[in-house]
């Protein structure tokens, strides 16, 4: 008899909360019987819904009260050694991850067990605000550089190139004979190809709970662990949706009708992991016309009111890849 599969649907529901990229999770509970959280989960049910889209929106808005605007599709993930699940014939599971976005997360799902955390809580070497975090300089960075050196060329992984290579392409930098690699190349997409060297290197929890290594390399826990291979699918979200943002005006799906020029500026920097200049990005937003004055302004007490803006959809219309040129940082 033939192994089933059941084809299930992830979504890393984004929205942004001040200073803080946030996304809905559920908890879960690991095969070794630890408490993790996963992302919302539902399963693909071809009679109730026409298309993948169609079932995504249908269970999400069930489960937690949130209408979807939003909604891109990330990526098949079905690799049985990471996400642990096994139908009771025998079959497997193979998911279909979901980027959506949602505005500032004010409304409650109607189970008591959503929660909305910030994502740099799993991922903290991503946050660059502030310059690069110690974690990354003092435990994560050494911890690799010895795993890379100990097979600089090693191949067998699925992009085909080795190590040393993926190490430099991953974290913009070469990698020394002795002493600290100097990071002067950030890419602050490169979030799935971080975490998979971090997985590779056994550096992560979820390398062990998938039996990928017997036990860590470091003492310390990088970033809050998640369920099966959620923190994988998280980091794809992330990665494309930082992508997205310099040439599709997604980042307009996560604000408010209205907003100032520094709430707009904050959660570019708060998605990005980027600090930026205040000036500079103003004159990039006048450049790239994509807001245009409300007429409002904001009421506040001493210093001049602070002017409010819409989106002008109309740029939609004018050209093909209206975005935001945001720097690289390194």
């Amino acid at each position: 008899m033939s192994a089933g599969v059941e084809i299930g649907l992830h979504a890393a529901v984004i929205a942004v909360d001040g200073s803080a990229p946030q996304f809905l999770t559920v908890p879960g509970m690991s095969s070794h019987g630890l408490p993790l959280d996963g992302l919302p989960f539902g399963p693909f049910e071809p009679n109730r819904h026409r298309t993948l889209d169609l079932g995504l929106r249908g269970w999400v808005e069930e489960q937690t009260s949130l209408r979807l605007g939003y909604v891109e599709q990330l990526y098949t993930f079905g690799d049985l050694g990471r996400i642990h699940v096994e139908l009771d014939n025998d079959g497997s599971i193979v998911s279909v991850g979901y980027l959506a976005l949602v505005r500032k997360p004010s409304a409650k799902g109607r189970t008591a067990n959503l929660a909305w955390n910030s994502w740099y809580e799993h991922f903290p070497w991503e946050d660059w605000r502030t310059g690069p975090s110690p974690l990354l300089i003092e435990v994560l960075m050494p911890s690799l550089m010895q795993w890379v050196n100990d097979a600089p060329a090693d191949r067998s992984n699925a992009s085909g190139l080795d190590r040393q290579v993926r190490f430099r392409l991953a974290f913009g930098c070469e990698v020394p004979k002795h002493g600290t690699p100097n990071i002067n190349a950030w890419d602050e997409e490169r979030v799935l190809e971080r975490y998979e060297l971090m997985y590779e290197a056994g550096l992560v929890d979820e390398a062990v709970n998938d039996g990928h290594v017997a036990a860590k390399r470091v003492k310390v826990t990088p970033g809050k662990p998640m369920l099966h291979d959620h923190r994988r699918i998280l980091a794809t979200a992330i990665a494309r949706l930082r992508g997205k943002l310099k040439y599709r005006p997604v980042v307009f799906e996560l604000l408010p009708e209205s907003f100032t020029l520094t709430e707009l500026q904050q959660t570019v920097e708060c998605l990005s992991g980027q600090s930026l200049h205040k000036q500079n990005f103003r004159r990039m937003v006048e450049k790239a016309d994509l807001v245009e004055p409300t007429g409002a302004t904001a009421s506040q007490t001493g210093g001049r009111p602070a002017a409010y803006f819409r989106f002008r959809r109309t740029i939609l219309r004018e050209r093909p890849a209206p975005g935001l040129r945001i720097p690289s940082q390194g």
